[in-house]
């Protein structure tokens, strides 16, 4: 779902000056400038040859803006992409040509997938020089090959010709990746064209700019209330379009009014408050028995800003997560792409979900909405009761005073610390799906998490990127061994810039959630524990490399020990790091969903069976 426009030209206009004078800039210079007036607060990155120019840039009068020296460009574009999903607000990227530009493929990628707002500049081959085989450009089928590599991650991409045309593409750029749903966009600046210059306006973005939001068709909105009037068990799924369209508060209005259980998607959690008496629960694979049963027998579904995905759906089997049909769906969405996709729709609304939510509950009368909370007494027992259910089937895990420790413990022990308004930045792995299902979250952009593509290393930049959106917030970035050894460097950055992040490592010596998989589905494992050549566990001493970088850090093996280190290390001034010592079995999550991984034709019949009955129940057929 969209980001709200005026929210965005308000933004912009406290730093635009509206239509400026026409002044001899260079491209760099342009850009630069674009950046500052557009409001972007930083850029990430890693300089190069292919940007030695614009960087120069950014340290020229009327141009500057802070510049966070990154050790891996994949993880400049993660920064940014964590900054958008803590604040909502874009900042921007940039790398050199060639082999840097190609490490942000995997930024952009988990940017594009969850629909987050973020720009990525890059160096190019001069203008003069495309389809001479100069170094690091790829011409064996075109001259310049490296736009159609970004093409399929971006929402739009742009390579620029000449210097004149830079004020138009730049604020093309901002209009892509910040209206209808959000996007990242890519922009190559040739080194020519970096250094050349030319009498040029910078343009005035809130100008440039699409006016509101989308509302939805009322015939639409009549049918969908038509709809919720006559339900007995609704449920609202929410995905991360209600977050990034600011429609929290519209969302819990609206489950109170129609008397709905309320769950959630990887990207939707932390939109509605999970102490409330309607949430009902995480959906999915490694979603909650409680939020599973309810939306699987739920006869009226509102879906706001969900996609759908097969991990949050169960892989489209019937009666797991849904049931569509007899259920009827009422499904909101900025993009019509989305509408009717994976299910049939009785009311298929495109608009912003702000606005479709308001309209909503326009449009039903406080008897209404008294008369289903009246006749729902029996359903919002169920929904207590289930959610209940769900905590004892936790409890052991969560309180377990075991060592190595259970993630469940580990986590309970941060939530005991964090504030209310904290955030958490979550890893690939295990600790996410934890994380999903157990661990409460009351404010929308206090859980952020690359919910779709889900690459390892994005964690620790996007919580640095989170932190820098917001000062004033704790954040913890909490991540597994495996995950944060692929991003392990950037501790760095939080070091050199100062950025108290707290980061929380899971450590079980592996990729645990591989190993789980593959010993569910063949009984055994490869690739998937680190460990000697003699079978015996191995890792590295975190809390000694991170002190070696500069960070305070404690290794921790019991409850007590990691519940005092996650106190102090909420109260440091700078950045920290604590290493959880955590069990590789019976430490991970629960899978209360089903996943479709093909079962091997040489695998037991029972194993092979039980797919085969899975994947014939799927509805997305």
């Amino acid at each position: 779902m969209s980001k709200s426009i005026d929210t965005v030209k308000n933004e912009v206009e406290k730093l635009s000056n509206g239509a400026s004078s026409r002044k001899t800039l260079t491209g760099s210079q342009i850009i630069a400038k674009a950046l500052k007036n557009y409001g972007v607060p930083y850029v990430a990155g890693i300089p190069g040859h292919g940007s030695w120019t614009l960087m120069d840039a950014f340290h020229q009068e009327g141009c500057e803006i802070p510049f966070i020296q990154m050790m891996h460009e994949q993880s400049a574009v993660h920064l940014a992409d964590g900054y958008y999903r803590a604040s909502g607000k874009p900042m921007a990227a940039m790398t050199s040509v060639g082999p840097g530009a190609a490490n942000t493929i995997i930024g952009l990628a988990a940017a594009y997938a969850d629909s987050t707002a973020t720009l990525l500049l890059t160096g190019g081959v001069g203008t003069h020089m495309r389809g001479h085989g100069c170094m690091q450009e790829l011409d064996r089928y075109h001259s310049n090959d490296f736009n159609r590599v970004t093409e399929g991650v971006t929402k739009r991409n742009w390579e620029v010709s000449r210097v004149d045309e830079l004020p138009f593409i730049m604020h093309r750029a901002f209009n892509s990746m910040l209206s209808g749903r959000p996007g990242p966009v890519h922009v190559e600046v040739p080194m020519d064209v970096q250094a050349e210059s030319a009498d040029v306006e910078i343009h005035d973005l809130k100008k440039r700019m699409p006016m509101g939001r989308l509302r939805p068709d009322p015939e639409a909105i009549e049918a969908a209330a038509k709809l919720l009037l006559s339900s007995e068990r609704p449920v609202i799924v929410v995905g991360g379009g209600a977050i990034t369209a600011e429609a929290s508060p519209e969302l819990r209005q609206l489950a109170e009014v129609v008397g709905a259980a309320v769950v959630t998607t990887w990207n939707g959690k932390s939109a509605m408050p999970e102490d409330h008496p309607l949430f009902a629960g995480a959906i999915g694979h490694t979603g909650t028995t409680s939020g599973n049963f309810l939306a699987a027998n739920a006869d009226v579904v509102v879906s706001v800003g969900c996609r759908f995905t097969d991990s949050s759906s169960s892989s489209y089997v019937k009666g797991v997560t849904y049931s569509f049909p007899p259920a009827k769906l009422i499904h909101i969405d900025i993009d019509p792409q989305e509408i009717g996709k994976n299910y049939p729709t009785e009311v298929g609304i495109v608009a912003d979900a702000k606005f479709a939510l308001q309209d909503l509950l326009e449009i039903i009368t406080p008897e209404q909405a008294e008369e289903m909370n009246e006749r729902r007494g029996s359903y919002h027992l169920e929904i207590e009761q289930k959610k209940e259910e769900w905590e004892q089937k936790l409890a052991p895990r969560r309180e377990s005073d075991s060592s190595p420790m259970t993630q469940q413990r580990v986590l309970a022990e941060l939530r005991k610390v964090l504030p209310r308004d904290g955030i958490v930045a979550a890893g690939s792995g295990n600790c996410e799906s934890v994380i999903k299902q157990g661990f409460p979250l009351y404010e929308p952009r206090t859980y952020i998490h690359s919910g779709s593509w889900s690459p390892m290393g994005w964690a620790v930049p996007a919580s640095l990127g989170a932190k820098l959106a917001k000062p004033d917030k704790k954040v913890v970035c909490v991540v597994g061994d495996g995950d944060f050894m692929q991003s392990l460097p950037e501790i760095a950055v939080a070091v050199m810039h100062n950025i108290p992040v707290v980061f929380l490592i899971l450590n079980n010596m592996g990729y645990m959630s591989i190993r789980g998989g593959q010993r569910k589905l063949t009984n055994r494992h490869i690739g998937a524990e680190f460990s000697l050549k003699n079978g015996e566990p191995y890792t590295p001493n975190f809390s000694e490399v991170a002190k070696n970088f500069g960070l305070k850090s404690w290794r921790t093996e019991t409850p007590n020990e990691v519940a005092k280190a996650l106190a102090e290390a909420l109260e440091a001034d700078g950045p920290t790091l604590i290493e959880a010592m955590t069990s590789r079995d019976a430490a991970g999550p629960f899978t209360p969903g089903w996943w479709d991984f093909p079962v091997a034709d040489y695998l037991d019949k029972e194993r092979r069976d039980d797919y085969t009955k899975h994947r014939s129940l799927q509805q997305h057929l």
